[in-house]
């Protein structure tokens, strides 16, 4: 069992770029974008799990992620970089707690958030409030009663969370 699980190791290590460069042209064909590959040499057989968004920012549904699972499989086979068992699992990025997006901020107006800053001369390395605007500029976050406008070049990163008295 080590020799076969070690010789997964290597083969996960050497052809998961070639793999993943196969797989990004196939999502392409059908819009969507690989957000990660991850291969699972721990299971038996082996996993592997493909992440997808759609290129134009929609939601992926359960239809999507069929749609490209046979092609993904062919894809697979055919490249022959894989010699042994796998299950092959197409999923959804899902839901984040890092707002990225215009929509994220659109959506989450309102909603409690924690602000990572990159405050080279300050003690405050986090702020929580909640969302209140985002201009091009800077993001707006409304603490207790009061708006603080915080400029993006101070922001490392946006994340909803819960807010405590």
């Amino acid at each position: 069992m080590r020799i076969k699980l070690n010789k997964l190791k290597k083969l996960n290590k050497e052809n998961k770029n070639k793999l993943e460069i196969i797989l990004q042209k196939v999502a392409k064909e059908y819009d969507f974008e690989i957000c990660s590959l991850d291969i699972q040499t721990n299971q038996n057989p082996i996993i592997l799990q493909i992440t997808i968004k759609k290129t134009n920012g929609n939601d992926i549904s359960i239809d999507d992620c069929s749609k490209f699972n046979t092609p993904a499989s062919n894809e697979i086979e055919n490249s022959n970089l894989l010699n042994c068992s796998y299950v092959l699992e197409i999923s959804s990025q899902g839901v984040s707690d890092d707002l990225t997006s215009e929509r994220d901020f659109k959506t989450f107006k309102g909603f409690p958030v924690n602000v990572e800053l990159n405050q080279k001369n300050s003690k405050i390395k986090n702020l929580n409030g909640l969302l209140y605007e985002k201009s091009k500029d800077y993001l707006a976050i409304n603490i207790k009663g009061k708006i603080k406008k915080i400029p993006f070049n101070e922001v490392l990163r946006i994340s909803l969370c819960t807010l405590k008295d």
